[in-house]
């Protein structure tokens, strides 16, 4: 039984876990949102902006021109699906086992430890899963975002501490 407040933090990090497993267990074909960004943006709005840019990113040119407008903007989605979901599941990692961790600094590499070792689980997942692609890119672009949720909550957290003493 959920009896405190960390509790339902632990329990937010068990349904982000779940939610991430999930969505590895799908192939690309089931993700995919490029029918629906054709539907949402069929004028193709800041085509020529967006048109600019062109990078690599775990081997593979990410542009425009080399991948289509809509599969370009779908690369920005998923990365940033990457990037957020693994923030979330670190701040609640974090939140939840805080106040059973002794010591702020161990909670905080604790949570972002696991929570980059779970993305690197996950990748593996994807390997196991047909028409996927794992990528020790991700795992890092994972763990930036982990490390990146941490070091907000913290700030945060210290924040609020200080105004409490005034």
């Amino acid at each position: 039984m959920v009896k405190r407040k960390s509790d339902w933090f632990l329990v937010g990090a068990l349904v982000m876990i779940a939610i991430l497993f999930y969505s590895s267990s799908m192939t690309y074909h089931e993700q995919t949102s490029v029918p629906t960004l054709a539907r949402l943006l069929k004028n193709e709005p800041f085509k020529d902006w967006l048109s600019q840019f062109s990078f690599h990113y775990a081997g593979s040119q990410q542009s425009v021109k080399a991948a289509g407008y809509f599969k370009f903007v779908e690369f920005f989605i998923r990365k940033g699906a990457h990037f957020g979901t693994y923030c979330l599941l670190a701040v609640f990692s974090y939140l939840g086992l805080r106040p059973r961790v002794i010591g702020s600094g161990l909670t905080f590499v604790f949570s972002w430890l696991a929570t980059t070792g779970y993305a690197a689980f996950d990748e593996f997942h994807q390997m196991l899963t047909g028409d996927r692609t794992p990528l020790f890119q991700d795992v890092m672009l994972d763990s930036i975002g982990a490390l990146t949720g941490i070091v907000i909550v913290c700030a945060l957290l210290w924040i609020f501490k200080l105004k409490k003493r005034r």
